[in-house]
């Protein structure tokens, strides 16, 4: 399924030279829209410490762009070694983009990679009073549940096949390629 997401605006995996992006994007974030990302209020320099600790190589970030500025983002990383084939995602969406489908767009990609690297569940935590959070989860049939105050989402996934590998395979080329596009249009409009 193609997402259909605001003109211009495209989804790729965020590379390692890139996460000064990631930071700004966090940064842009309305207090409620950081609240709802990290559980509870946090500050600038608590989004810099966060972003700026050293990255698990098993992190795959997803960033929305648009105009080649990060607007969305979503993070996949193991739920730990307690709790192997166990995916955790988190997501956010600066204030002006929610409601266009970017974060269905970004679940979506999301549920991909986690299907590719073996996880069987991803599990989404949120708030128990994100709606916005709950109803993505439910629109991918995840199951529910309240705990201590946060609702905790989970998606089962399906194993990994090759068409599964390939559709990976082929937005991630397509975003390098777009991206690559987007950044010497940008540096010619600069001259």
């Amino acid at each position: 399924m193609q997402d259909v997401l605001p003109e211009g605006g495209m989804i790729r995996k965020l590379w390692v030279s890139e996460i000064d992006k990631y930071r700004d994007h966090l940064l842009r974030l309305d207090s409620a829209s950081r609240r709802n990302r990290f559980g509870g209020g946090v500050s600038d320099e608590t989004i810099h410490n966060y972003v700026d600790s050293p990255i698990a190589l098993d992190t795959v970030t997803y960033g929305f762009f648009i105009d080649g500025v990060m607007r969305g983002a979503a993070e996949l990383r193991p739920l730990g070694v307690r709790f192997p084939r166990r995916g955790e995602a988190a997501f956010s969406v600066e204030k002006p983009w929610q409601s266009y489908g970017v974060g269905s767009a970004l679940l979506r990609r999301t549920l991909l990679t986690a299907r590719n690297r073996g996880f069987r569940l991803l599990h989404m935590s949120c708030l128990a009073d994100n709606r916005r959070m709950q109803q993505l989860a439910r629109k991918f049939d995840a199951e529910l549940y309240f705990d201590f105050g946060s609702v905790v989402g989970e998606v089962e996934s399906p194993r990994a096949n090759p068409l599964s590998v390939m559709k990976e395979i082929v937005a991630d080329g397509h975003g390098f390629a777009t991206a690559m596009l987007d950044l010497q249009s940008r540096m010619l409009r600069a001259v």
